[in-house]
């Protein structure tokens, strides 16, 4: 199926006109900057706000220090500027950083396991932040680390013995946590030489391994069982604070060691959900008969539908999230989501009538009110070809331009579909459209690390700014895409498909010459207004024009619609006494 551009084009394209200005610079490097930036939501002092995409050269951005050759980004520096947000994934594409010091801000959520792919990284310094959830094991493979700095956080678990792979490690820090569990260190034989550090004779794992650590810090954290003998060269006050089995060093109460959880503390902003009614999972888990009742699915969500006793048919999109790859920074997205849908309120748009957010299970859902007639899609595709006359057709197309209109120009800031196409369009049982858009969480799903093509496709990584300000990127893909709809519709025919090929390249040929247009129309049919038909061709036109800057707005293009078709029934039944056949079958 032939997809629309996206804000992924758009960032890919912005990429290609920066590498034509700056052949030798890697635009992976700027599209990691500006995720960063995109995930950061507090910005106080201003320190990124000479940010900017269209920079060719971000080595003149704030905190950012390059090569002398100046074609790497090797420091990416803003500690103590008060930044509040979460950390981007993409940083993991910064390959040739050096150091990352992000000391003394207000970051939220998981450390990103991508950060384990920057090889060359000598420093790791996130500490005094509001970082949540486990340590990853893929900070075992920063092989070039000497300081690791995780202090005075909200990390939870266990601490990984993959750390102990770090063979230059000197220091480490990361007291101030709620970190649990054993210190990862075990050796069968341990002597230690003139300087206090260990010597090891035999199988090693964890920071037995750690020849090189010199500074480590596990104090006031919740760590149990014996103080590694192969750490024993490192002060006591290393160790305080915790709940080992050691007489020498002060240690917590067994009260306040025996009540401590593992629990991964999730940043939620009170006033970006407080409008929106809130179910509990309970509560569509029997409307919807013990989430059996799908109606349809991808590998990025399913969708239910339920009914609600004494209230609306629902349709609930569940996000196919694991809970081990969800992070504050999704966490943010699907609030934002929420929100951004929850100001939505037109005839022709999907009614988000509330969502579920629980932890046990992790459970994250949008709740919709439900189109009891399917998707367009369906109807065209698959159903009865005479249930979609010519003028019910006309009036879905008025519908969805109209519900466009709206989401396009009349919410600020503007909202998009998605993925806009016939699957988007849902239809209630008198026809009239609904545009839902279910397919927001896929860029999420790439993202969440759960397909490991997501680490390496360039094309997932780019496609996931923010969620507003894709939505107001999204419009002008919304323009192309509805033209590919306006084909579909009238002539029955799917965006793609293997045997015939792209619709827009089959339709060209008809579009560029005006007197056999008809042959557009969906075989289906028995009758058509030729009027009609003239007035969608010029309007498919519009929106498929080459040029983007010359494809007018939902502004300009649903007015034409409505004044040009007339899709009242008495009309068309005086035109032709097919339409009687057709509407009598259809009604």
């Amino acid at each position: 199926m032939m997809r629309s551009f996206s804000s992924f084009q758009l960032v890919c394209l912005i990429g290609i006109l920066l590498m034509t200005t700056c052949d030798s610079f890697d635009f992976n490097e700027v599209v990691a900057l500006q995720a960063f930036k995109e995930a950061i939501f507090e910005d106080p002092h201003m320190v990124l706000s000479n940010w900017n995409s269209l920079d060719a050269d971000p080595c003149n951005w704030r905190g950012i220090y390059c090569s002398p050759t100046h074609n790497h980004i090797i420091t990416l520096n803003l500690s103590g500027s008060s930044l509040k947000g979460f950390l981007a994934p993409e940083l993991g594409l910064l390959s040739s950083l050096q150091e990352l010091a992000l000391h003394t801000n207000n970051l939220l959520g998981a450390i990103p396991k991508h950060i384990g792919a920057l090889t060359n990284l000598k420093l790791l310094d996130l500490g005094l932040n509001q970082l949540s959830g486990p340590i990853p094991p893929e900070l075992g493979n920063l092989v070039s680390a000497t300081k690791i700095n995780l202090q005075s956080n909200g990390l939870t678990g266990s601490v990984p013995s993959e750390l102990g792979n770090l063979r230059n490690l000197v220091e480490l820090r990361l007291d101030r946590n709620k970190l649990q569990g054993t210190v990862p260190a075990n050796n069968s034989s341990i002597s230690f030489n003139m300087q206090g550090m260990y010597a090891s004779h035999g199988p090693t794992a964890g920071f037995c391994r750690s020849s090189e650590l010199k500074t480590a810090d596990f104090s006031y954290n919740f760590f149990s069982g014996k103080i590694p003998e192969c750490l024993k060269y490192l002060p006591t006050s290393s160790f305080q604070g915790n709940c080992f089995q050691d007489k020498n060093s002060k240690q917590r109460s067994a009260r306040q060691c025996g009540s401590e959880k593992d629990q991964c503390v999730i940043y939620i902003d009170p006033d970006l959900l407080k409008d929106v009614k809130r179910w509990s999972r309970q509560e569509l888990e029997v409307a919807c008969e013990d989430f059996s009742n799908i109606i349809g699915s991808s590998p990025d969500s399913i969708v239910y539908k339920g009914v609600v006793k004494d209230g609306p048919e629902i349709a609930v999109i569940c996000p196919c999230i694991k809970e081990e790859y969800w992070t504050g920074y999704l966490e943010l997205y699907f609030q934002k989501e929420v929100a951004d849908f929850a100001r939505i309120n037109h005839e022709n748009t999907g009614k988000l009538l509330g969502y579920c957010r629980e932890s046990t299970p992790l459970s994250r859902m949008l709740v919709f009110q439900y189109a009891s007639n399917g998707t367009l899609y369906e109807h065209l595709h698959y159903g009865e070809g005479c249930q979609l006359s010519w003028a019910r057709r006309m009036r879905i197309i008025i519908g969805i331009a109209r519900g466009l209109k709206y989401l396009h120009t009349e919410l600020n800031p503007p909202f998009s579909i998605s993925e806009l196409n016939s699957s988007a369009v849902y239809l209630t049982e008198d026809f009239s459209p609904k545009l839902v858009d279910f397919e927001s969480w896929k860029a999420v799903y790439a993202r969440s690390g759960k397909s490991s093509d997501s680490d390496q496709n360039g094309g997932v990584i780019c496609g996931f700014p923010d969620s507003i300000e894709a939505r107001h990127l999204d419009v002008e893909a919304n323009i192309f895409a509805f033209g590919v709809l306006l084909l579909e519709i009238i002539s029955g025919r799917p965006p793609y498909c293997k045997d015939r090929g792209c619709l827009v390249d089959w339709a060209r040929q008809y579009l560029e010459s005006p007197e056999v247009i008809s042959y557009l129309v969906d075989p289906e049919l028995n009758h058509f207004k030729h009027d009609d038909l003239k007035v969608i061709c010029e309007v498919v036109n519009i929106c498929l024009h080459s040029e983007p800057a010359k494809r007018s707005s939902m502004q300009v293009i649903c007015p034409m619609l409505e004044n040009r078709i007339q899709t009242l029934i008495s009309a068309e039944l005086r035109e032709s006494p097919l339409a009687w056949a057709e509407l009598a079958i259809s009604s």
